[in-house]
């Protein structure tokens, strides 16, 4: 029996009220798709050190989230998303961090906002939030980024439980709130977690696909001290989600005049189970130019909707093998994230789950499906951990993805019980082994992953512009934590792309880079993690490779670009049909 299968055993026995209510499938099992990696020793993991910078760097707003030694409700459990923007087009990525509430509310004046952060290009962050109009209050969820009206600045839409908002970037610094005049309000209250812009039909214009969480009503629910109450491991805790009212997703479709239209009953799902959603991850799973959406459920199947290239969506997840685990079981995931990293030229998921689980590998199978991974990749071990943000992420420049996890639990009632989870836990880091295994190098990768903290958003930049990817994380009753590895790392090269006939930040676009003997891919993204965005450029480490051999480029327009002999260590800007725009 795995660990994991054991470790769900346990869960049964003591009754999660948060998740594990499982549902066991009788899904054929697949067989993993051949893929040539190496298969000789794998290397020994290099030294990685990463260290918190956040302070000195001038990121000093706390995230507020419910309270930190009790929870009532499951409101209070979810945390915030981060965004990586660079708002002003100066070439110097900047921050935007979601924030919270708590049940008893704040002084008028007072409350909590969220926090845009100007990078000064020298190591440091200014709060802009006042100046740029963006200090929003509330219940805030997710946040995603794309330019949806091709103006040629990148515009924010933020979720909430309560009501949603579309920042219009005005290019002067600022933003406004154009929410109603887009049509993307509402007049009831919704709970609303991630986001992903996408052009589902490619016609140049930034579409946008919204989870929704539960229908919830703190009126209708009991309180953790009623008799009432559920029960964590002898804990009195809140409840949910199962029991509460599933909601369904949302999908607006760009009038190309700063205008959107619900269109959500073009998302196909095939039964009437209810879904309790939180990430979305828009990407090309199946190389055929047209973008999918997976997206991450808590105790409730994962959907996968496959783009049937007439404007709908059919869920197939459970054909495709990502509905649930290898054992048929539900999970309850959080964030997830896709990359390839096995470097097939084919893109894989990794999804974070509640505690007393692992995350969740699913191999690209080349086919339409995908096999779970998890065990075989050496991702089964970590159970106790409740994870959150995850992300393929190349931490040492050796030209393959890693994977970096952030954690959090949703009770704080466990601290101190002698019990196998913290509220606030450490972060892990799996080293890619480049034969499909990874090794978890966590312990050893210094004290900004070993110190702990309550995380969920997490999000990666070069936010120096000097080839090393910094890990940004919103933790809940903190700071955030701004990660920097300061071992010795490999060449890079970082590419920016800006579409023409394509929407203008390129979400979508597909950039194969070929060097030293093999390949990498990776596609311009909005959304993802946990309810986050990262960098819309992409980040390859290049190991040893002085120069790249090639760089194939796909556009959503369908319009291909091939530039051959990049030098390393650069920043590229490539405008679709027109090849570099500059070397910075």
């Amino acid at each position: 029996m795995s660990i994991r299968s054991a470790a769900k055993i346990i869960a049964l026995v003591l009754f999660l009220p948060w998740s594990f209510h499982v549902a066991v499938h009788a899904t054929a099992r697949r067989q993993p798709a051949t893929i040539t990696i190496p298969q000789s020793t794998p290397p020994a993991p290099p030294r990685i050190h990463f260290v918190d910078i956040a302070s000195q760097a001038g990121l000093t707003a706390r995230t507020e989230y419910g309270g930190d030694r009790i929870k009532k409700y499951i409101i209070e459990s979810t945390g915030s998303g981060a965004a990586v923007i660079d708002y002003d087009n100066d070439g110097g990525p900047d921050i935007f961090l979601v924030n919270g509430s708590t049940l008893e509310g704040f002084p008028k004046g007072q409350e909590p906002t969220s926090h845009l952060y100007h990078n000064n290009r020298d190591g440091t962050f200014t709060d802009v939030t006042a100046k740029a109009g963006v200090a929003l209050t509330g219940w805030g969820q997710g946040v995603c980024a794309g330019d949806y009206d091709n103006d040629g600045f990148t515009d924010l839409f933020v979720t909430f439980w309560g009501h949603n908002v579309l920042l219009r970037n005005n290019g002067d610094g600022t933003f406004t709130d154009v929410t109603k005049k887009s049509g993307l309000a509402h007049e009831d209250t919704r709970w609303s977690t991630g986001c992903s812009f996408v052009d589902y039909d490619r016609d140049g214009h930034l579409d946008l696909f919204v989870a929704r969480y539960v229908d919830f009503d703190p009126a209708q629910l009991n309180d953790p001290s009623s008799a009432s109450a559920c029960d964590w491991k002898g804990q009195p805790v809140f409840c949910g989600p199962m029991g509460l009212k599933g909601t369904r997703n949302e999908l607006y479709h760009n009038n190309g005049d700063g205008t959107f239209t619900d269109v959500s009953d073009k998302l196909i799902l095939k039964d009437n189970v209810p879904h309790y959603c939180f990430t979305p991850l828009a990407a090309d799973f199946e190389n055929n130019g047209w973008p999918d959406i997976y997206v991450s459920c808590d105790s409730s199947p994962n959907l996968f909707f496959h783009n049937n290239r007439d404007g709908s969506f059919t869920d197939v997840a459970l054909n495709a093998g990502v509905a649930y685990n290898e054992d048929g079981h539900t999970q309850a995931g959080m964030g997830v994230d896709a990359g390839d990293y096995d470097g097939d030229g084919w893109l894989d998921i990794i999804k974070t789950n509640f505690s007393d689980d692992s995350s969740t590998l699913y191999r690209n199978n080349h086919d339409g499906t995908f096999t779970d991974a998890t065990l075989h990749a050496g991702l089964g071990g970590n159970v106790q951990f409740l994870g959150w943000g995850a992300l393929f992420v190349d931490v040492d420049n050796d030209g393959w993805p890693d994977i970096v996890i952030v954690n959090g639990h949703v009770y704080p009632e466990i601290e101190g019980k002698g019990l196998l989870s913290s509220f606030r836990e450490r972060k892990l880091i799996y080293w890619n082994e480049r034969n499909g295994k990874f090794k978890d190098v966590s312990l050893d990768a210094g004290p900004g992953i070993i110190k702990p903290f309550n995380s969920h958003g997490l999000v990666a930049a070069d936010f120096r512009n000097d080839g090393s990817v910094q890990l940004l994380v919103n933790n809940s009753y903190d700071a955030p934590s701004l990660l920097k590895n300061d071992a010795l790392q490999g060449n890079w090269l970082t590419v920016k792309l800006i579409g023409t006939k394509s929407n203008r930040d390129a979400i979508g676009a597909r950039v194969t880079l070929h060097a030293d003997g093999r390949q990498q891919l990776q596609e311009v993204r909005s959304g993802g993690s946990y309810i986050s965005q990262s960098d819309l450029r992409l980040h390859f480490g290049v190991g040893h490779a002085a120069a790249i051999d090639s760089l194939q480029i796909s556009w959503p327009s369908g319009q291909k670009q091939e530039l051959k002999n990049v030098p390393a260590n650069k920043i590229v800007i490539i405008k679709e049909g027109a090849g570099f725009v500059a070397h910075p």
